[in-house]
């Protein structure tokens, strides 16, 4: 069960094969990357596993919803831990515009994230 974190966002968090998995479904922008940060970091300051972050339910990608990729990218980065994010194509096509795939891991889906970490 997602929870809403805005208006226009839900997301939520397992455990799965060794690593926490983030789902987010709506609109990942100004108006929620705010809300997104503080719950992904909550979350990671409870917990050491490797973050996937997936966002194939995301409609919308903003400049503000990349910086606070960004952000979680480095939170993970300093902690030493494995951060990989699973985008669709709308995701994969603004993540590409700017030249951040290869920093922030993107992967077409969760099975090749399970992979990669597992590697």
């Amino acid at each position: 069960e997602l929870q809403r974190l805005t208006v226009s966002l839900r997301g939520g968090f397992e455990q799965k094969q060794g690593c926490l998995v983030f789902h987010f479904t709506g609109q990942l922008d100004a108006y929620s990357e705010k809300q997104f940060k503080t719950y992904v970091e909550d979350v990671l300051n409870a917990n050491r596993s490797s973050v996937v972050i997936e966002l194939s339910n995301i409609d919308f990608l903003d400049s503000s919803g990349l910086g606070a990729l960004v952000q979680v990218a480095k939170h993970c980065n300093d902690s030493k831990r494995s951060f990989i994010l699973v985008g669709n194509a709308r995701v994969t096509q603004t993540i590409k515009l700017v030249r951040l795939e290869d920093f922030l891991h993107l992967v077409p889906d969760l099975k090749t994230a399970f992979t990669q970490l597992a590697a």
